[in-house]
């Protein structure tokens, strides 16, 4: 079978719990799993290797559920450094063999292979290629969900390629009515569970239904369903039934200039004064204004969020204010994030805490101010420090309110994105 166009998504099976069995050759034949903080018996599970799953163990499930399962399930405690650098090495291996490689995620990879295939022969033979070449190297089993674009590429790979034995499946975008319109509506890309029920109340119970249902009479429905703004999604669902996406697959896709920098963080405990929550909001504008001064941004508008733990009675505030002028220097950005606070915190427990920084503009041009005589002095000073962070690690200098009870950012320093380097 023939494609115009040879789009891969590679896909990492069980990523975390691969890498640690890959380090740990001992656990080869044992249900390991990738969890939260296995010393307290708590978190949850980010990974589970196959033979974990064959217990019943599921990503995203309690660790004491997973237990209860499986007695003697191996946990290991995630280190998010090493997987970062594990998956930085397999999309070297995927640029060996084109240029065109977009991440989708830290374990799924999207490929353009049209301008390179002819140096291997079809699809399926170059996805076995990069296969083995991974497994061979870093012990890791991917599988490859090929057709002629972005959205039929995943869906092979998560509707086929995950399930048959090679790991590698084939999706032409003219055989989907013997293939991908047969499968419940639920296994459709980017169709959650609520969507599922909306989509069957309306009488589409597979993907077919959907594709063969006419895009005006879809755009009434779902009008009739969620309002005048549906047409959009409805558009959208549509194409995808239909295996049409016109998106290429762009290297560097994720390095375009964001529209904010934040950073938010649950405390471990409820946090009910206001010195206690100025010292996790101080330490989060410093994250904040860190990454900004990293990408050579200056934010304009500051916003300040603090939630309560109570989820039924929900409490707390999110808002944001225009500062004088653009600024990426943590005091001055602190200043206008405590007022917010004292402005519209209710006094009620803290249990979350966001701060970001958003309207930037280039830092190597900015007001000076009569008013802030020593900012030269101060910029030059946290360039330093940053310096000094990317170099030993961001504990190595903390403000001396982080090493109080109420301070995170020693705890805070061992993770990425939330979970343990």
């Amino acid at each position: 079978m023939s494609l115009d166009r040879v789009v891969m998504l590679a896909d990492c099976q069980s990523f975390y719990a691969s890498v640690e069995k890959a380090e740990h050759p001992e656990y080869r034949d044992l249900p390991v799993v990738v969890a939260g903080d296995p010393e307290r018996r708590s978190g949850i599970i980010l990974a589970a290797c196959p033979i974990a799953k064959s217990f019943g163990v599921t990503t995203a499930e309690r660790l004491g559920d997973s237990l209860a399962k499986c007695p003697n399930l191996v946990i290991i405690r995630p280190r998010m450094q090493l997987y970062i650098d594990i998956s930085m090495i397999i999309t070297c291996i995927y640029q060996s063999y084109t240029d065109l490689v977009e991440p989708y995620s830290i374990d799924e990879q999207f490929l353009d292979v049209t301008g390179s295939l002819h140096l291997y022969g079809s699809p399926e033979e170059l996805a076995r290629i990069i296969q083995a070449r991974i497994q061979e190297e870093l012990g890791i089993y991917t599988r490859f969900g090929i057709s002629e674009n972005k959205a039929l590429a995943k869906t092979a790979c998560d509707n086929y390629a995950k399930k048959n034995d090679s790991g590698v499946f084939v999706l032409p975008k003219d055989k989907l009515h013997e293939t991908l319109w047969t499968l419940p509506i639920a296994n459709m890309f980017m169709v959650g569970s609520r969507m599922t029920r909306h989509f069957n109340a309306m009488g589409m119970e597979t993907i077919g239904k959907l594709a063969e249902t006419p895009l005006e009479k879809l755009k009434l429905m779902m009008r009739r369903k969620f309002g005048k703004n549906s047409d959009i999604n409805a558009e959208l669902y549509w194409r995808m039934a239909n295996g049409i996406d016109d998106s290429p697959v762009t290297p560097g896709t994720h390095e375009v200039a964001p529209q904010s920098v934040g950073h938010m963080m649950t405390l471990p405990r409820d946090y009910g004064k206001l010195e206690e929550i100025k010292v996790v909001l101080l330490e989060l504008t410093e994250l904040v204004c860190q990454r900004c001064r990293g990408k050579g941004y200056m934010g304009h508008v500051v916003s300040v969020g603090c939630m309560g733990a109570d989820y039924d009675r929900p409490t707390g505030f999110s808002r944001q204010m225009k500062m004088d002028d653009p600024t990426n220097v943590t005091n001055q950005v602190y200043r206008a994030a405590v007022e917010l606070l004292r402005r519209h915190w209710d006094g009620c427990p803290v249990r979350k805490v966001g701060v970001s920084l958003s309207q930037f503009s280039a830092d190597d041009e900015y007001q000076l101010s009569l008013f802030d005589p020593h900012r030269e002095k101060t910029m030059a000073l946290e360039r330093a420090t940053d310096a000094i962070k990317r170099k030993y690690g961001d504990a190595i200098i903390l403000r001396a309110v982080s090493i109080t009870p109420a301070g995170q950012a020693g705890h805070r320093s061992e993770k990425i994105g939330g979970h343990y380097k």
